[in-house]
């Protein structure tokens, strides 16, 4: 069976607030800080985020279902990030995007 993986998709929602010239999407940098100080210590494992269409998906991985739901949970509660926050249960074999989804607000 292959790696299970959770893909945490983030509406590219611009930050309300902010200037012009300035970065609308801080909540990113956020959401890679948090998955990498948890990195392998929250019984996950982090990959790097990607721009997918109108959404920012990140990848975790290296821990059991219920696990890796938590921690996407987590991160959908991250201050500043926007709402509609959801999860796709996939697996490495899998299509991004494919699978299961789950609601995470």
């Amino acid at each position: 069976m292959a790696e299970l993986i959770v893909e945490i998709h983030v509406p590219l929602t611009p930050t309300p607030g902010l200037d012009k010239g300035e970065y609308q999407y801080p909540w990113i940098d956020d959401i890679e800080e948090h998955l990498a100080q948890l990195d392998g210590s929250a019984g996950g494992e982090f990959d790097d985020g990607e721009e997918v269409g109108d959404e920012y998906l990140f990848f975790v991985a290296g821990a059991t279902e219920v696990k890796l739901i938590e921690l996407a949970r987590r991160v959908s509660m991250l201050k500043g990030v926007p709402s509609g926050v959801y999860a796709i249960v996939n697996d490495a074999d899998g299509d991004l995007g494919t699978g299961r989804r789950v609601d995470l607000g």
